[in-house]
């Protein structure tokens, strides 16, 4: 797990193509999300509903809050995933994650810095390629083989594939996978092999980064601006245009809301099983 894939390949073929096809995956990805953009609105009404909120606001939030904010979006809907509410799910999401992010990110350093044998690459940086791909994997086929398939949950078994829902999910786990075995086939020998696993490595990656528009790699740019939007909100009051949220133990609540004695007291009436009939285990 200390070599690096790349610099062997460059004897097969050019460095100069290998960082033209990163640049063309960069321009698809960036071409994909677009043109979501476009197709979907999202910008347009992203925008419009910050002016609405803006509009229903009831204290202005100052530039200092903001940034809190701005950090509080970071540090929670971004690094560590907090808006998955199962723990199961949340650390399947940041084992992908991470190791999505250092697998994309050193495969780029060593295309652009170390194409070649010429110029040895650090160790760490070769073991980061291959420790970010297998944790992709660690996460993605957790996510595929047990979260995804809780029948319970979603009624899917792991051999029922969902079109276009799918495309991201399984993308990322060929492209890690194949890229993975790619690199053990070449330390190894294998000649033919090495070979078909890099087609298939790249294949998979065209897929991923090629198919933008139609899977849900676009929404990984918009959830961070969407999470810190409905931050904002509730620090402005405006609330999304949702109703206003009451404390129950208020007497003025109590005295518009009389019914809230009887059924949030010390013996409220039976109201059936509800919630409690089945305890909640689904993301």
């Amino acid at each position: 797990m200390i070599h690096n894939p790349f610099a062997e390949l460059s004897m097969l073929i050019s460095p100069a193509v290998m960082q033209a096809y990163v640049v063309l995956m960069i321009i698809l990805v960036a071409g994909g999300t677009i043109l979501d953009m476009l197709h979907k609105r999202s910008a347009e009404y992203f925008f419009a509903n910050a002016k609405k909120a803006q509009a229903g606001a009831k204290r202005e939030v100052t530039s200092a809050e903001k940034i809190g904010l701005a950090v509080q979006t970071v540090a929670n809907e971004v690094l560590t995933s907090s808006e998955f509410c199962n723990v199961n799910r949340r650390i399947s999401h940041l084992f992908t994650m991470y190791g999505f992010i250092i697998f994309v990110v050193t495969s780029a350093i060593l295309i652009f810095a170390y194409p070649t044998p010429d110029v040895a690459a650090p160790v760490l940086l070769t073991f980061l390629w291959h420790l970010g791909a297998l944790s992709l994997c660690v996460g993605g086929y957790w996510f595929w083989f047990s979260i995804r398939v809780d029948v319970a949950a979603e009624g899917k078994n792991w051999y029922q594939i969902s079109g276009r829902g799918d495309i991201f999910i399984l993308g990322l786990l060929s492209t890690a996978t194949f890229g993975l075995l790619w690199s053990f086939a070449q330390q190894a020998g294998a000649g033919v092999l090495t070979n078909l696993l890099f087609a298939l490595f790249v294949i998979s990656a065209t897929v991923l980064f090629g198919t933008v528009y139609w899977s849900k790699l676009a929404h990984m740019f918009f959830k961070p601006a969407a999470a810190f939007q409905k931050k904002v909100t509730k620090a402005d009051g405006s609330q999304e245009n949702l109703p206003d949220e009451y404390d129950p133990a208020d007497p003025a609540v109590h005295e518009r809301f009389p019914d809230i004695k009887e059924y949030m007291g010390s013996n409220p009436p039976n109201m059936g099983l509800g919630i409690s009939r089945e305890a909640p285990r689904h993301y």
